[in-house]
């Protein structure tokens, strides 16, 4: 099937070097494929991603492993309370040796950024991501400086540990176009990383298979894929129905309603298909819509919210036409 554009040998051969972009991270994160999948959509969909989980299981190494399986820029920040929004975005500062005002970058300006415990940051600080999360570049001073492209944010918090930290508000929650959970690995996992990290770093010797430039490519190649307009109305009936949700205050805005059609699109060239299938909407729906869904102070749902997604997901209707051959 050839689909807008998109050639089925061209996109079989993109999709090989996707699955050894995959192939590569797995030599360090080991046993994470749906995690790395779910990465490898935010990346395509120009989105970023959100990690909740616990220390220890591998947050850091993935971001820096994507990072240098691209062969581009990481940087990690770790968020503490007294990080100041300049200590990330950069500052001018005056050079008696030139007598001039310089501008020293921060952190940000890389391709792949890791905000590590983003929730220990104060507000303040933690909304000076929003910029450069959501128009890829940063205002300091009245200059307005673009990133370099790729650009990605990869957030982590701790979800045991509340003391001392600051939640993130609606408005910077509603950036990140997924939210994760890395788990705990099998045994037979760790049995895996012990033998493979006992006497050497696999991360230290992992080479770039990809290059940047390539993902910017994709994701134009990502708008291609085929959505018919039952499945947009599909996406618009799942938003529709957080928002008459009575359980819930808050119900999915229109970013988060094309949060979902980028993800599915990206999901679905990953999947080497060049159309969007229910299915693919329905497996993504909890990843998008979860962390943007506040629940009401009365509802019964606050110890089980992904059961209430997955409610909401029962009683949309999902398109029954074909919806490979819609015009």
């Amino acid at each position: 099937m050839v689909t807008d554009g998109i050639e089925n040998g061209e996109n079989n051969m993109t999709n090989d070097r996707l699955k050894l972009l995959a192939d590569n991270i797995s030599q360090v994160i080991i046993g994470k494929a749906e995690v790395t999948e779910l990465l490898l959509t935010s990346l395509l969909a120009g989105g970023h991603c959100l990690i909740d989980d616990v220390p220890g299981v591998g947050k850091t190494k993935l971001a820096n492993a994507l990072a240098r399986s691209l062969g581009i820029d990481f940087k990690r920040i770790q968020f503490t309370p007294d990080l100041q929004p300049a200590d990330i975005t950069g500052i001018y500062f005056y050079n008696q040796k030139d007598g001039q005002f310089q501008f020293r970058a921060g952190p940000i300006f890389t391709h792949v950024l890791l905000a590590d415990e983003i929730n220990r940051a104060v507000p303040r600080t933690q909304s000076s991501l929003l910029e450069a999360m959501e128009e890829q570049q940063v205002s300091i001073e009245g200059t307005t400086f673009p990133l370099a492209q790729p650009f990605l944010v990869i957030a982590t918090q701790n979800p045991l540990e509340l003391e001392g930290t600051f939640p993130l508000p609606e408005a910077q929650l509603d950036r990140f176009l997924l939210k994760i959970e890395m788990g705990y690995p099998t045994l037979k996992q760790e049995v895996e990383i012990l033998s493979r990290f006992k006497e050497r770093d696999p991360l230290q010797e992992l080479k770039p298979v990809f290059h940047g430039e390539d993902i910017v490519a994709l994701r134009q190649e990502v708008t291609k894929v085929h959505l018919t307009r039952d499945l947009l109305a599909y996406i618009a009936g799942l938003a529709e129905a957080t928002r008459q949700n009575r359980h819930l205050q808050l119900g999915l805005s229109p970013r988060g309603s094309l949060a979902l059609m980028r993800a599915s699109l990206a999901y679905a060239y990953i999947k080497r298909r060049s159309f969007v299938l229910p299915d693919d909407i329905k497996y993504l729906f909890p990843y998008v819509a979860g962390h943007r869904l506040i629940l009401a102070y009365d509802s019964a749902y606050h110890s089980s919210k992904a059961e209430l997604i997955q409610e909401i997901l029962a009683r949309v209707p999902v398109p029954t036409e074909d919806v490979l051959h819609e015009s």
